[in-house]
């Protein structure tokens, strides 16, 4: 094996150079999803910034061209069969990210969070594996360029307070209500 052959296999793809976008109306705004080639989502949140969309997703990911789609197949009718009340329509979507192990891992938990049942940041750190990690685990919320797919809105607080979304805590609390 040639080293440059060893390097591909252990980094990340190098962004794709052209993503499908869509935006779809949902009862607390228009949704928008980023798609890589092979349909998985880059980034999703409750905007029609597709711009916007695309700085959070990490550069080795980032597309370098983009093409507006009416619909996204799968992902068009996850986003819209979730908003409906089909809470795990969202779960077998594929979502590609990128950034250190413990983000990774920490995407993947909370891939793992049933809806109707959010933790805390607390809970969330010891799932992760890191329970003196709090911060860590609310950096893992924070970094998250697919929301919705990777919800973390189901984390909240001590206490019960919602803490921080980026889509704006109105948003957040109807997710937790309609997951309720």
């Amino acid at each position: 094996m040639t080293a440059a052959s060893t390097i591909r296999s252990t980094t990340p793809r190098i962004g794709t150079a052209t993503a499908d976008f869509a935006t779809v109306d949902t009862p607390i705004g228009p949704f928008t999803a980023v798609v890589d080639a092979d349909g998985a989502v880059l980034a999703a949140g409750w905007t029609t910034d597709v711009a916007y969309l695309c700085t959070v997703v990490h550069p080795s990911l980032r597309p370098g061209d983009l093409r507006q789609r009416d619909d996204l197949g799968a992902v068009t009718g996850a986003v819209i069969a979730y908003h409906q009340g089909d809470l795990t329509a969202i779960d077998p979507i594929p979502v590609r990210q990128h950034s250190g192990e413990f983000l990774m891992h920490a995407w993947d938990v909370l891939r793992k969070v049933p809806a109707g049942a959010p933790i805390t940041y607390t809970e969330f750190a010891a799932i992760s594996g890191r329970p003196d990690a709090t911060r860590a685990a609310a950096n893992a919320c924070v970094s998250n360029a697919a929301a919705l797919f990777v919800p973390c809105h189901r984390i909240f607080r001590i206490g019960g307070a919602l803490g921080g979304f980026r889509w704006g805590l109105p948003v957040k609390r109807w997710l937790l209500d309609h997951e309720a």
